[in-house]
């Protein structure tokens, strides 16, 4: 297993199928136009490649400082090829994540979390993540 950081088209354009596992509201057009968005605001794509040089799981996350928590990688989103569910693949790039965090200086890593969410829940707290806050949200669309 290796892992990369999407930067072509082409490989952004094979993760769009596990990335629409978890952000199933995209179609292909918007997925391209959010990520060179995002990617301009510093989102990067990981993605676990496995022996057969398929994606097997997928990480999107930032670099960014906060006055509660200083410097912080934030994971953004994380989901596995659902047809390679329980080989370790998301434990594997949560690792390598949290690694990455460690040599960019962080002080933590973050995300947030779909409440229903039970199995990735399962992993983050196996992984040693604590619950330390809830998050609130407002829709602001007319």
């Amino acid at each position: 297993m290796t892992v990369i950081i999407i930067e072509s088209e082409e490989d952004a354009l094979a993760s769009f199928p596990i990335m629409k596992v978890l952000r199933p509201h995209l179609e292909i057009n918007q997925f391209q136009e959010q990520l060179s968005r995002q990617r301009q605001q510093g989102y990067r794509l990981a993605a676990l490649v496995d022996d057969n040089e398929e994606i097997s799981a997928l990480a999107g996350f930032r670099f960014a400082e906060f006055m509660a928590w200083g410097k912080v990688l934030y994971l953004d989103d994380l989901i596995t090829d659902p047809a390679k569910l329980k080989n370790g693949y998301a434990g594997a790039l949560l690792d390598w994540l949290e690694e990455e965090g460690k040599r960019n200086g962080c002080e933590a890593i973050h995300l947030d979390s779909g409440y229903s969410r039970n199995d990735a829940h399962r992993l983050y707290l196996k992984k040693g993540w604590e619950i330390t806050s809830h998050h609130f949200s407002k829709d602001l669309s007319p």
